[in-house]
C-alpha cells in the first residue's frame, strides 16, 4: 500500500472541497485499495464570492502555501476556481507559479495544480470543444468563467447562473437539484456539460446519473481536480461513478489556447 499525501489551499467558508474530494478517493481505494490518500487543508479568508473578497483571499495564497509545506505534500492544488478566473484569462498560471515557489521556499517541492487549470485540462481531456455550463456565481461572475474558458479554445454553448452570493449558501445547494437545472440548458450544440464549474457546489452524488440522463460526457471543477490530482501523481484517473473523465482510460492533455 502507498500513501499519498494531497495538501489543498480552500476559501475558509468552503465545505465542499474537503467533503467531495475524499469521497471520489475513497470510492477508489474501495476498488483499488493499493493506494491511499492523506488529504492536508489551509485556508484563506473568504465569505461572500465578490471580486474584492476574491481578490483579498489570493493575496493569502503565498502564507497559505507556505503551511502547507510543512506537511510535505506529494500534490498541492488551490481549490477556488472562481478566484483565479476572476483575476482573467490564464490567471491560473500566475497562481501556480506563486504557490510552486512559495513551497519551493518552505522545502516542498511537491508539483502544484489549480482547480481552474484542471477544468480546463479536464475538458481538454475530454476533446470537447463547446460545453455548456452550470455555475452558483452571479451573472457577472459567470460571464467571467465563460470568456477564460473561451480563452482555451472552447465555446461556452449556454450557461445557467444560480445567482447565489454567499459561500457557505452554495455548499448546501441540494446536488440532486442540478437533475432539473441541466435540463435548463441548450446542450444541443454541447459535446459537454460541466454541471458544477465550482468546487463548492455539491455535484458529485448526480455526476453519473446526468451524463447517463443527457448523454454527454459530464465533467464538474472537482471532477476535474481529482482527474489532475491523479495524474499529478503519476496514477491512472479512475474512480467509479464519477463520468467519463474519470473511467480510467483517458490521459491529461494541455488545452491549444492555455497560456
Amino acid at each position: 500500500m502507498t500513501d499519498y499525501h494531497i495538501g489543498m489551499i480552500v476559501p475558509s467558508s468552503n465545505l465542499t472541497m474537503e467533503t467531495e474530494l475524499p469521497r471520489m478517493f475513497r470510492a477508489r481505494e474501495d476498488v483499488w485499495p493499493e493506494d491511499r490518500f492523506i488529504f492536508h487543508s489551509a485556508r484563506m479568508r473568504m465569505r461572500h464570492v465578490t471580486p474584492e473578497q476574491l481578490l483579498a483571499m489570493n493575496a493569502q495564497t503565498p502564507r497559505a502555501a507556505a503551511e502547507l509545506a510543512d506537511a510535505r505534500p506529494d500534490v498541492v492544488t488551490s481549490a477556488c476556481l472562481v478566484a483565479i478566473m476572476a483575476q482573467g484569462p490564464g490567471y491560473h498560471c500566475t497562481a501556480e507559479a506563486e504557490i510552486t515557489a512559495a513551497l519551493r521556499e518552505n522545502g516542498s517541492d511537491a508539483p502544484v495544480l489549480s482547480s481552474a487549470g484542471a477544468l480546463l485540462t479536464g475538458i481538454a481531456a475530454l476533446g470537447a470543444r463547446r460545453v455548456a455550463i452550470i455555475t452558483p456565481y452571479l451573472k457577472p461572475l459567470t460571464k467571467l468563467v465563460a470568456e477564460y474558458i473561451e480563452d482555451s479554445g472552447v465555446e461556452v454553448v449556454d450557461a445557467l447562473s444560480l445567482e447565489v452570493p454567499d459561500n457557505l449558501a452554495v455548499a448546501r445547494l441540494d446536488p440532486q437539484d442540478l437533475r432539473r437545472h441541466w435540463r435548463r440548458l441548450d446542450v444541443s450544440n454541447a459535446d459537454a456539460i460541466v454541471l458544477s464549474a465550482c468546487v463548492q457546489m455539491p455535484s458529485f452524488p448526480v455526476v453519473q446519473a446526468v451524463e447517463d440522463e443527457a448523454g454527454l460526457p459530464v465533467l464538474t471543477a472537482a471532477t476535474a481536480t481529482t482527474f489532475a490530482l491523479l495524474d499529478a501523481l503519476g496514477l491512472r484517473p479512475r474512480v467509479p461513478g464519477a463520468g467519463r473523465l474519470l473511467h480510467g482510460d483517458i490521459m491529461a492533455v494541455r488545452p491549444e489556447g492555455a497560456k
